[in-house]
């Protein structure tokens, strides 16, 4: 009779039990553990590392605890494993093996300082001209190139010059995204990068047109951070586009004289390729016709 009603004390009270002694771990700063699916739902792609903080009870877990967990929740279809070490939840009802995950929420977590670069970066921002399933990733560690559902993720090195700087050349924002975050390159560091390293970005038709879209540039920025990577090269190559839109964006002539300051002193062609062309004396670049005229402009008109 007394075990009885004992036990019904319990049932009755344990919740005050259970309240009072979250209480005194939040007094004392013990770990309040996170449930996996509440973890999941606030975390669209994680890493492993991310997991293991996020949803330890106690300091000391195991790693292979950490690990048996991720592969349970993977075999029973909670979770997709986009490669060692990184995972993506699966929405509930959908089948695991079509669940769709965002590139550019896997590009961040790549790696600690994984960024969303050149096209991927104006792809990011809705203006890019075409649209690409490769996605550059600025990376200072190594990176081996994969596939994941249909996109190409690739390293790109950081620039050498930037590459000792605390900032890295300053220019990368974390920004909200899809239930996540995404690092990524601003608009400003992009249109540098990108005529800094047009390959990446897929020639010059694909660097005109893109940067075309963009409405707005803060220009001192751009001058900043052409002037940190410290190419002549690039310093020409942005005044001579700022220069051939210095209406639509808004370019003064100290936009321009700054630039010039860094122009090369010699005649250099625009691209590797030393395509021949007209030389531009104001910036020494040896501009090829169909740069200098856009003339894929007029190819447009032709097929309209």
């Amino acid at each position: 009779m007394l075990r009885v009603r004992v036990s019904n004390v319990i049932d009755k009270y344990w919740w005050l039990f259970s309240i009072e002694t979250r209480m005194l771990g939040a007094c004392f700063g013990a770990i309040q553990p996170v449930r996996s699916a509440d973890f999941f739902a606030t975390h669209p792609v994680f890493t492993r590392d991310e997991f293991a903080v996020g949803t330890a009870s106690r300091p000391d877990r195991s790693p292979r605890t950490v690990d048996g967990l991720l592969a349970k929740q993977v075999a029973a279809g909670r979770l997709l494993r986009v490669r060692r070490g990184l995972y993506a939840p699966v929405p509930p009802g959908a089948d695991p093996h079509g669940a769709p995950v965002d590139p550019y929420l896997v590009a961040t977590h790549l790696a600690p300082d994984a960024t969303v670069a050149y096209h991927a970066a104006l792809q990011f921002r809705g203006k890019a001209y075409s649209v690409w399933h490769r996605f550059h990733v600025l990376v200072g560690g190594q990176l081996r190139p994969f596939r994941f559902q249909g996109n190409e993720f690739v390293r790109a090195p950081h620039p050498q010059p930037l590459r000792h700087r605390p900032d890295l050349g300053g220019g990368i924002r974390l920004e909200p995204y899809a239930g996540g975050e995404v690092r990524v390159t601003t608009l400003e560091r992009t249109l540098v990068d990108v005529l800094d390293q047009p390959g990446l970005c897929g020639g010059w038709e694909e660097v005109w047109r893109s940067l075309e879209q963009v409405e707005f540039f803060d220009l001192d920025d751009v001058l900043a951070y052409a002037d940190a990577l410290g190419s002549a090269l690039t310093s020409a190559r942005v005044g001579f586009f700022l220069e051939q839109h210095r209406d639509a964006l808004f370019v003064e002539d100290r936009h321009l004289a700054t630039l010039r300051k860094h122009a090369p002193k010699q005649p250099r062609y625009l691209d590797a390729t030393r395509t021949t062309g007209r030389l531009v004396k104001g910036w020494n670049l040896i501009v090829p016709e169909r740069v200098l005229r856009r003339t894929w402009e007029e190819a447009d008109d032709a097929v309209a």
